[in-house]
This record gives C-alpha cells, sequence and structure tokens, in this order.
C-alpha cells in the first residue's frame, strides 16, 4: 500500500468513526434521497407521460415495473450482500479483503443481469402475462419491456455499484450516476413519447439509454481512482464461500425485493380482473406511495454503511446512536410528507391520468396508504441494522414483512372478502402488521448490539486496536 493511499484510508476511517453519528448518517443520506428522489420523479414523469396513452399503457408501467423489481432484487442481493462485508472488513482496515468483495459483487450483478435478460427474450409473452398484463395490456408491455430487457445487465450492475458506493461512505459519486441517468430519462420521455411520437417504445428505449449512461459514470468512479476499493477483474474471487457470502448476506434484499416483485404482480393480477383503470389506479398508488418511502428508505441507507463501518471497527455506541437517529428523522420526514399527499389525493392522481375510475380508483388507496405510510421507518431501520450487522437470518425475516410475508396473505384474503375494496385496503393493513412485528425485532438487534458492546467492555476485548487486528479478515456475511 502507497503512502498516499494509506493516508486516504485512514482519513476515511476517522471519518466514520469519529464524525458525530448525526452529522455523518445525514451527510451520507443527502445524496441517496437526491438520487431515489430523482429517479422516482423519472418513474412518477414517465407515468405521467405514459398515462396520456391510455389506460392500457399506463397500466402497462404497472406492469414492468414487476419486472424492474426482479432486476432490483439481485441488484441489491450483490450491492448490499458485497457492500456490508466491504464496509466491515475496511472498518478493520482490510483494503484488500474490501476490493476482492466489490469486484466479486459487481459482476456477479452483471452475469445475472444478463442470465435474467437473455431468459426473459426467450420467454417474453408468457412473461408480460405472468406479471398481471391483460390481453389489452400485452401489447404495450411487450413492446416496453424488450428494451428494458436489453438493458437489464447495465441496470442491475449499476444499482449494485450505488449500493456500493454508499457502503464505502461515497454516495455522493454514486448520486452523480443515478441523478445524470434520472436527468436524461426524463429529457429522453419527453423528446422520444412526444417529439417522435414513439409512445410506449420511446418510453423504453429513453430508459435502456439512460441506464447505460448511469452504468459508464458509475464504473468511471470505481476505475478512475475516486474510490477506496476497486473494480478489478483479477480481484474477483469465483470461490464458493466468497460467492455464498455475498449471496448470503444479500439475501434479505433478494428476498424484499423478490416478495415485492411477487407482490406486484398479484396486485396487477388481482385488480385487472376490475378492468385496465384498476391496473392503471393501482400503479400510480404504488409510484405515489414509493416516492414518498424514498424518503424514509434514503436515509435508511445513509445508515446502513455507518452501522457496518462502525460495527466492524467496533463502535457499538455509534451503531446504536445511529439507530435511533435514523428512526427518528424518517419518522418526522414521512409524517410531514403524507400530510399532503392524503389532503390532495384526488389532484395528485390526476396528474397522472385523468380519468374519472383511475381517480376513483387511485384516490382511496392513496390516502389509506398515506395514514400508514408512518409505520414503515421502524420495519426499514431494523431490517437495514440486521442486514449491515451481517445477521442473516433475522436480516431476512425482517425484509420479508412490509410487502411479502405480511401483504402477500392479506391481499388474496381481502380482495376474496372485499373486492375492488380489499385490494385497496391490503397494503395499509400489511403496513400496520408488519410495524408491530418489526417493533419487537428492533429489540432484537438493539439487545445484540449491547450484548457485543458488553463483551467488548470484558477481559478479553479490552485492547481494541488487537482485538481489531486479530479479527481483521473473519467477518462473516
Amino acid at each position: 500500500m502507497t503512502e498516499n493511499s494509506a493516508e486516504v484510508q485512514n482519513r476515511q476511517y476517522r471519518k466514520m468513526t469519529e464524525t458525530p453519528v448525526e452529522k455523518l448518517v445525514a451527510t451520507l443520506a443527502v445524496p441517496t434521497v437526491l438520487s431515489m428522489l430523482v429517479t422516482n420523479i423519472y418513474n412518477l414523469v414517465d407515468t405521467a407521460f405514459v398515462g396520456t396513452l391510455g389506460n392500457s399503457a399506463s397500466g402497462a408501467v404497472g406492469v414492468v415495473f414487476g419486472f424492474m423489481s426482479i432486476l432490483q432484487a439481485v441488484a441489491f442481493m450483490c450491492g448490499q450482500g458485497a457492500g456490508s462485508v466491504m464496509s466491515r472488513s475496511l472498518g478493520q482496515k482490510d483494503e484488500e479483503r474490501a476490493t476482492c468483495y466489490t469486484s466479486t459483487g459487481f459482476f456477479m450483478s452483471l452475469i445475472l443481469g444478463g442470465v435474467i435478460g437473455v431468459s426473459s427474450l426467450l420467454f417474453l409473452d408468457p412473461l408480460v402475462y405472468a406479471l398481471g398484463s391483460t390481453d389489452t395490456i400485452a401489447p404495450y408491455a411487450k413492446t416496453y419491456i424488450f428494451w428494458i430487457i436489453l438493458a437489464a445487465p447495465f441496470m442491475s450492475s449499476s444499482l449494485t455499484m450505488n449500493n456500493l458506493l454508499r457502503y464505502e461512505g461515497r454516495a455522493r459519486l454514486g448520486m452523480l450516476g443515478l441523478m445524470t441517468g434520472g436527468v436524461l430519462n426524463i429529457a429522453g420521455d419527453a423528446i422520444l413519447i412526444f417529439g417522435f411520437r414513439l409512445g410506449v417504445e420511446g418510453a423504453g428505449i429513453s430508459t435502456a439509454v439512460s441506464q447505460f449512461i448511469s452504468f459508464l459514470i458509475l464504473l468511471f468512479m470505481f476505475l478512475s481512482g475516486r474510490t477506496e476499493t476497486k473494480i478489478r477483474i483479477s480481484c474477483v474471487d469465483w470461490h464458493f464461500k466468497t460467492i455464498g457470502n455475498v449471496a448470503a448476506t444479500g439475501f434479505p434484499s433478494l428476498l424484499r425485493q423478490a416478495l415485492n416483485s411477487v407482490a406486484t404482480i398479484l396486485l396487477n393480477s388481482h385488480a385487472s380482473v376490475y378492468g385496465d383503470a384498476a391496473v392503471a389506479a393501482m400503479s400510480i398508488v404504488s409510484r405515489i406511495s414509493f416516492f414518498v418511502m424514498a424518503l424514509a428508505i434514503g436515509i435508511g441507507q445513509g445508515f446502513q454503511p455507518v452501522s457496518s463501518f462502525n460495527y466492524g471497527a467496533e463502535k457499538y455506541d455509534r451503531v446504536k446512536r445511529a439507530f435511533w437517529f435514523t428512526f427518528g428523522l424518517s419518522e418526522i420526514l414521512l409524517i410531514l410528507t403524507v400530510i399532503p399527499v392524503y389532503l390532495f389525493a384526488e389532484p395528485l392522481v390526476r396528474i397522472f391520468r385523468d380519468d374519472a375510475e383511475v381517480v376513483d380508483y387511485a384516490m382511496r388507496a392513496l390516502r389509506l396508504q398515506a395514514l400508514t405510510l408512518t409505520t414503515v421507518p421502524i420495519t426499514m431501520v431494523t431490517e437495514m441494522g440486521f442486514q449491515s450487522t451481517g445477521q442473516r437470518v433475522l436480516a431476512a425475516v425482517a425484509s420479508s414483512m412490509r410487502s411479502g410475508v405480511v401483504f402477500i396473505p392479506v391481499l388474496l384474503l381481502l380482495a376474496n372478502l372485499r373486492g375492488m375494496a380489499g385490494i385497496q385496503e391490503a397494503q395499509p393493513v400489511a403496513f400496520v402488521l408488519a410495524f408491530f412485528i418489526s417493533l419487537y425485532m428492533s429489540r432484537i438487534f438493539l439487545k445484540h448490539v449491547d450484548q457485543r458492546a458488553a463483551e467488548k467492555k470484558g477481559p478479553e476485548g479490552e485492547k481494541e486496536g488487537e482485538r481489531t487486528a486479530q479479527k481483521a479478515g473473519r467477518v462473516t456475511g
């Protein structure tokens, strides 16, 4: 290691372990929140633009969103799985091991994204129906998803690189790549959909091109020496132990996103019974709700690198302080955001689709979700806390709560008992039930951190520097 790189590593170590926790979480969260907001603004603009083409085209956006959730599942598994281990390794000053996991996570995501893309092209027709298309939505969905499939490896690996940058404590670099892609996507939508009159195909082309540009920008960050870890094919460890460690540590993210995808597909399928207007309405509600949740998730993603790095460095008091600060800040932001969403639900929906039937379906669902979104922060921070500290099983359980294990049976039950009203009520009910489960699990997480702190203060762990050196390279996923 050169003197230069040693100085950079020491400076980053001091930043992650000595900066006041509240300032550190907020500093890392701001670029993440901005990135997510720009990405979600693109999603909302895309929904609004495509919505001008009719209910079937608008429904196609919701259908393809289920496929994009699958790509996100793979990307987050690789990015958060490799990133969690990488960050804890940096906390133990093991840069070689950290670079190994960064490189392995990136190439895993690139390859898996390509495999998903090829498989999807081979089974395009059954895929769009499996995602919840009706006969009238399917042609639009196939046109749109074709371009998303072509960009699949770049979309998955871009999201992976963004996660790796966050875990390294360099969220601003990730922000540049994602925000550039988001802005280009919005501009491309306007030009291709309306200027060239390409309709849904224009939205697909715009997404594919902008995702490829984001991929190049993010890759440049790792190749140009702007990061502590590097992406090098020579640093990839193809041994089962390392790949399995990435997959096992990232499994909670995979499970969460996969369940989100299944939930979206089931939601579309049940809504399709009531026509394209119902599918379009629930798609619009999902996009608006996710935009609001992006604030809390962005704060949580500022918490993850702080938690994992300080856990690796055995600064357990900082992990707990970061947990409580993240929860409080997320809760405050969500409360301030959901109030206008509830009050102005109707005009919000009309921005995306000014159709009486769509507005009628969407407005009630959106208001019910606004009332219960404030239960999300404890679920989010508990899940991220388990994952960032390598508690795989508990992380998997926590991550499956909100949109999977709870939501899916609730949806099936309420849709059967109450029809479209039950479909509108399913997500809010799932939010509330997941809240009480997560409240109990948060106590388990905090108790674990307290136990590790107590062990550190024991006779065998008095000398922090010696203990950290002994544990270097012994990080479990």
